[in-house]
């Protein structure tokens, strides 16, 4: 794994690289970005319970995207040699799950943070976009898709009110942050996790962010079977604190909207902590933290057989 900035070239590399070693890993697109990059989503597994791994929503988090390709590079690895994945039989796992993990649901964000991205049309609309947010550093403060559409604030679970919310904070408009788009899914990278998520029959999705080191797990009062227990499964095996998501980032997040839709766990896991973008040096025990939860994603659900 590359101890680098991951932007979208050396992601497309270590996505050719494991794909190259690993043939019975399978690669699809979900959708194109803003910019017209390919957003991969990669599959392991041949089993019937169904679960989804996302990151890198938030171009200013994209440490989220080498630990959920470290992950996959893991399992695999473990898969071909009969090994076991942190503690479970990676070859059993393979025929009871199948994970599907878009690594990188914000290309052009990244792209944009990590410094890939310094010229153009698309460049300059975005340096402009956040010279009207003077107190948000430029590239570096920079969470929304490369048109300053917050992908997380996107989705059809009260977005009417995430837009009241985020309009009286003062994001009205395109900005680098917080802005919830002029419509639900109105932005292409959320509408292509969307349609994914719908021609699917995900029992669980973890989505990735930073920081924070604590994990959200319900959506208001719904609580989905299996969701606490779950939960607490993940907040033991990390060390994250199991919290309630805060009122002013409380709608219209993938995560609110799969739990409204389906009434299935899911999880939002804010890892590491400080100040995004955080530094590459925080990978490893980022990593090291979420593998239980990543496991754990696939092992937890088989503990409770029957579908919602």
């Amino acid at each position: 794994m590359e101890m680098t900035a991951y932007t979208y070239e050396v992601i497309m590399r270590e996505i050719d690289r494991l794909l190259l070693f690993y043939p019975f890993l399978e690669k699809t697109a979900i959708g194109s970005s803003v910019m017209g990059k390919e957003i991969p989503a990669l599959k392991l597994g041949n089993g019937s319970r169904q679960v989804c791994y996302s990151g890198a929503f938030h171009a200013n988090e994209w440490i989220t995207i080498p630990v959920l390709l470290q992950f996959v590079e893991a399992y695999a690895q473990a898969v071909a040699a009969g090994e076991a994945l942190y503690g479970t039989d990676a070859r059993s796992l393979y025929q009871q799950v199948t994970l599907y993990v878009i690594p990188v649901v914000n290309p052009d964000g990244v792209d944009l943070v990590t410094g890939a991205l310094t010229e153009g049309a698309y460049y300059e609309q975005a340096r402009q976009i956040g010279a009207a947010y003077p107190e948000i550093p430029f590239p570096d403060g920079w969470k929304a898709n490369i048109e300053g559409v917050d992908l997380n604030l996107q989705f059809p679970a009260d977005w009417e009110l995430a837009r009241e919310i985020k309009f009286s904070q003062g994001y009205r408009t395109p900005a680098p942050r917080d802005y919830v788009g002029e419509a639900p899914l109105s932005a292409p990278e959320s509408r292509a996790v969307y349609e994914f998520t719908i021609a699917h029959d995900f029992s669980l999705i973890l989505a990735y962010h930073t920081q924070g080191e604590v994990i959200y797990w319900k959506y208001k009062d719904l609580e989905p079977a299996d969701s606490r227990r779950i939960a607490e499964h993940f907040s033991a095996v990390s060390g994250y604190a199991m919290e309630d998501t805060p009122y002013a980032s409380g709608n219209a997040g993938y995560k609110d909207w799969f739990i409204l839709q389906f009434d299935r766990p899911g999880y939002t896991i804010e890892a590491g902590y400080g100040e995004n973008p955080l530094p590459i040096q925080q990978f490893p025990e980022i990593y090291a933290r979420n593998t239980g939860i990543l496991t754990g994603g696939m092992t937890e659900i088989l503990q409770n057989p029957v579908e919602n």
